[in-house]
């Protein structure tokens, strides 16, 4: 089975939908799958406004076109709603062919964020960009019923894995150098949306350790100079962070799953958040972690927890799993249909499919 994947969100960029996106194909081509990935690696873009690092295509609609064209996929997903998104949106609608969508990221509230945009423009754009499609997913329950609220239908259930071998409970866990404990680990994107403030404010005691990067990670440094910036990690050098803290504050109020608290888990670590989507759909409320109003309460509580259960609860987030409720999610592409995608293979057309895996730091955004 071969399955197109499209999605602006690609390498090199670090965030919770690459991460999703790499170990699902990962998974997949493991399971015999073929799957390649349209993304903007290699084609013209800009900056995305508020977010240089992020590039957008510009006008990608010939690329799409050839790379499904070389493919002939069994199905198509579409992962986000950028220009590789719409491009191969447009494509499916003007031939007739069936694909899927994904609901990553809470746009209305990011773009509320910085500009006094409208929510419901934001969503009704949303709808249309969806609303083509035979199924969307969602990473969520809490997700499914608010979209539902809103008119998004065809909902369809993708929970989020976590790399058990890579993120695990070590005994002894690290001991970070020269840093008092309680050791509070806070990681992602250093963005306005991920509502910062809410934990760097805090008068706690111990150490609080930022794992990430971003547009305000200068501003924060400037503003709390008693927190330790760390920068991007990955891989095992991310893991053994997160394992050598003991609470993860998650102070997000946006994220549509939050991709890093299942990872903290994994090492061991309880997390502390707010009770919004995302975290009540990932934390058993005084097992795994503690959710309250007050942040500050809610990470002195989780400092109590179980280590050993934290691990254990996390092993029921594998990528298999999640990669189980993707595959029957996908609409399957007709053969007469497919048959019309046919074209004369070439080098040129054929662009290699994803190889390897990155595990990121940062939460579904």
């Amino acid at each position: 089975m071969r399955i197109a994947l499209a999605s602006d969100a690609w390498a090199p960029q670090t965030n919770g939908v690459v991460t999703t996106l790499k170990a699902t194909a990962d998974t997949l081509m493991a399971q015999g799958y073929e799957v390649r990935v349209i993304s903007p690696q290699g084609l013209r873009s800009i900056a995305c406004p508020s977010y240089p690092e992020i590039r957008l295509a510009v006008a990608p609609g010939a690329h799409v076109a050839r790379q499904l064209q070389a493919l002939r996929p069994h199905a198509i997903h579409v992962a986000t709603e950028g220009p590789v998104g719409l491009a191969v949106r447009g494509y499916c609608r003007a031939h007739g062919l069936p694909f899927t969508t994904s609901y990553h990221t809470r746009y209305p509230e990011y773009l509320r964020a910085r500009w006094p945009l409208p929510l419901a423009a934001s969503y009704a754009w949303l709808r249309h960009f969806h609303g083509a499609a035979a199924r969307t997913f969602v990473s969520s329950a809490s997700l499914e019923s608010q979209l539902a609220q809103r008119g998004f239908a065809h909902l369809h259930r993708w929970r989020r894995g976590v790399d058990l071998r890579r993120f695990r409970n070590l005994a002894p866990h690290p001991e970070p150098a020269g840093l008092p404990r309680p050791i509070i680990a806070c990681v992602g994107r250093l963005a306005v949306e991920k509502n910062l403030h809410a934990f760097l404010g805090l008068p706690l005691p111990g150490s609080k350790v930022m794992i990430g990067d971003g547009p305000q990670r200068a501003a924060l440094a400037r503003r709390y100079p008693q927190a330790f910036f760390t920068g991007y990690r990955f891989g095992d050098e991310l893991a053994s962070l997160l394992a050598g803290a003991d609470v993860l504050a998650f102070p997000s109020l946006t994220d549509t799953f939050g991709l890093v608290m299942i990872e903290a888990l994994a090492c061991g670590v309880p997390v502390a958040a707010f009770p919004v989507p995302g975290p009540i759909d990932v934390i058993e409320q005084g097992v795994t972690g503690v959710l309250h109003t007050d942040l500050a309460i809610a990470i002195t509580s989780a400092l109590g927890l179980d280590r050993a259960v934290c691990a254990r609860r996390a092993a029921a987030f594998s990528w298999e799993a999640a990669t189980a409720q993707f595959l029957a999610g996908l609409a399957p592409i007709p053969r007469a249909l497919r048959a019309t995608l046919a074209v004369r293979r070439s080098s040129a057309m054929i662009a290699p499919v994803v190889a390897r895996r990155q595990t990121s730091d940062a939460g579904d955004v």
